[in-house]
């Protein structure tokens, strides 16, 4: 609160230094955007792959008797990349450039180029902690989320194979500030004793998309998980212990040998459980500790649970919703899943890189589609095209999805982490506290949830929603209203603000008649309440 009330006394003096910089910048062009820095990842061949897929699709449509969607406009595909991987709508300079550029492979570009982002790192880095370290502090001291957060947008940023970063998340050793990815074992610490139960589970989801949690006290009642199963993965972590100087395998304590022990449900006795996996077992290494022998299992090249899990996970994240849902729930590699088999294996045979996943699927057919399909088609033949991903699904944005499309609509410039303190600071509060209130999904993300009142009630009367529409020297609404040209030119830049794209006929014609006769300080509360409606509409909401 200390922080916040500081926030807000500096905040007239940001202001001034706005005001002053716009003065200098509006003087020299208006509404003109900045050059972005070329950044991006480095070309690779993809062109392969998408083709497979793209076979793949086309044959399930065509034996299926369903007609695809139309390609969708670019900039409503350049909107799904940036909500996708930056967890932000595109900015109005991003979109003037992409405008601007002429290449005919111009998406595949700006994929790369968001993928080399600062803000794909940060933003992706949380989607995937979510999943391996849940949405818990924890123990501020022996655990630390923040620093395994911080360890794992390195690894994204650089590049780092998917599956070097789950060994060493597995395996690791050490305090959890100065060893980071120990957090992944750190972050099942109950009062300093590890939950090898939890660990265990979550390894399985995480990791392998399969459910194991119910086995752990019985065998499991639909599949084929055995409690024998649970208990023998459980053990890899049966010697691993929080000391003093952190995370470590102990082989004895005390002067005693540690082993992994359960009481027995008939006996009632503790017995000793031997490290053991259910399948695979020519994969588990003979030398290493406990932990570097599952780790090497877990990313074995042989294990396709691992290649398939994070495909859908990856999947999930770029079109809101996972190839086969739940996402932490896949079935056995023995039932074929064609899709996800195809981008499993090129993403095993390229080094698991988890950058080149995404230029495979975003440089899909199927994720350029249109959300609408022809308006002929029956309910039954739409189902069936959804079913079948011929149409891109239309998925709500999730909260930190909302409230960032919401500030980047705030703002003609981009925002990333260039720029100013003085709008990273609100921007970095406003998002914590949008976020709770408009409801947190926790761990399980990508589940499909339906709208509520008070989220609506958020949006329509909410501080957050007011303080980003207002018609200010710096936000958009206001240089909108001041510098743009014509009334014609001030819905047209809303509209790409606010929605990627411009407005129909129609929607000009509408707002021209609220506009109509504005000048000087009547500009800013019309282009207010323009940005209130863009804001609240249903269209604002979704990924589409």
């Amino acid at each position: 609160m200390r922080l916040r009330s500081w926030v807000t006394r500096l905040a007239p003096i940001g202001v001034v230094c706005g005001v002053a910089w716009l003065t200098a910048w509006a003087s020299r062009s208006p509404l003109t955007d900045r050059r972005i820095p070329e950044r991006g990842v480095a070309t690779t061949d993809v062109a392969a792959p998408i083709a497979a897929i793209d076979r793949h699709f086309q044959q399930e449509w065509t034996e299926a008797g369903i007609v695809p969607a139309a390609a969708a406009p670019d900039l409503q595909v350049l909107r799904r990349l940036a909500l996708a991987l930056v967890g932000a709508a595109p900015s109005l300079e991003e979109i003037r450039e992409f405008e601007a550029d002429t290449r005919p492979d111009r998406l595949a570009h700006w994929t790369r180029r968001y993928l080399g982002d600062e803000r794909f790192a940060e933003y992706f880095s949380e989607r995937l902690a979510r999943a391996f370290v849940g949405t818990e502090g924890g123990q501020f001291i022996l655990y630390r989320r923040d620093r395994f957060k911080e360890w794992l947008a390195a690894g994204l940023e650089k590049g780092t194979p998917y599956d070097e970063l789950v060994r060493t998340m597995i395996s690791a050793d050490g305090l959890s500030t100065g060893e980071p990815q120990v957090n992944f074992v750190a972050a099942a610490l109950n009062d300093s004793v590890l939950d090898t139960n939890k660990l265990t589970g979550r390894t399985v989801r995480a990791f392998l998309g399969q459910r194991i949690d119910c086995a752990q006290c019985h065998d499991h009642p639909f599949d084929h998980w055995k409690q024998r199963d649970f208990e023998g993965l459980a053990a890899f972590y049966g010697q691993t212990k929080q000391m003093i100087t952190g995370i470590e395998d102990r082989l004895t304590l005390d002067g005693k040998p540690v082993e992994y022990s359960v009481e027995d449900r008939m006996t009632l006795k503790q017995r000793t459980v031997e490290p053991r996996v259910p399948f695979l077992e020519s994969e588990i290494p003979a030398e290493g500790t406990r932990r570097a022998r599952l780790a090497n299992w877990v990313t074995s090249p042989e294990n396709r649970r691992f290649d398939r899990a994070i495909v859908n996970r990856m999947w999930g994240l770029l079109f809101g919703k996972p190839f086969h849902d739940p996402v932490d729930d896949l079935p056995d590699p023995d039932e074929a899943i064609p899709a996800l088999d195809l981008l499993a294996d090129d993403f095993r045979t390229h080094g698991r890189d988890l950058k080149r996943l995404i230029q495979v699927v975003a440089g899909s057919r199927v994720y350029q589609l249109d959300s609408r399909l022809a308006d002929e088609m029956s309910e039954g033949e739409i189902a069936r095209a959804e079913q079948e991903w011929a149409v891109f699904p239309l998925i709500r944005l999730r909260p930190e999805q909302m409230i960032r499309a919401m500030r980047q609509a705030a703002s003609i410039q981009t925002q990333d982490h260039q720029s100013h303190l003085f709008q990273r600071i609100p921007r970095f509060f406003q998002e914590i506290d949008f976020v709770r209130e408009y409801g947190d999904l926790g761990d399980n993300e990508l589940q499909d949830r339906g709208g509520t009142i008070p989220q609506r009630l958020l949006m329509m009367n909410g501080n957050l929603a007011h303080e980003n529409m207002q018609a200010t020297p710096i936000t958009a609404s206001g240089r909108i209203a001041n510098f743009a040209r014509s009334d014609e030119k001030r819905i047209e830049m809303a509209y790409l603000v606010a929605l990627s794209r411009r407005p129909t006929p129609e929607e000009q014609a509408h707002f021209l008649a609220q506009l109509s006769g504005k000048t000087g300080d009547e500009r800013g509360p019309a282009l207010e309440d323009l940005f209130w409606t863009l804001f609240n509409s249903t269209e604002f909401s979704w990924n589409h």
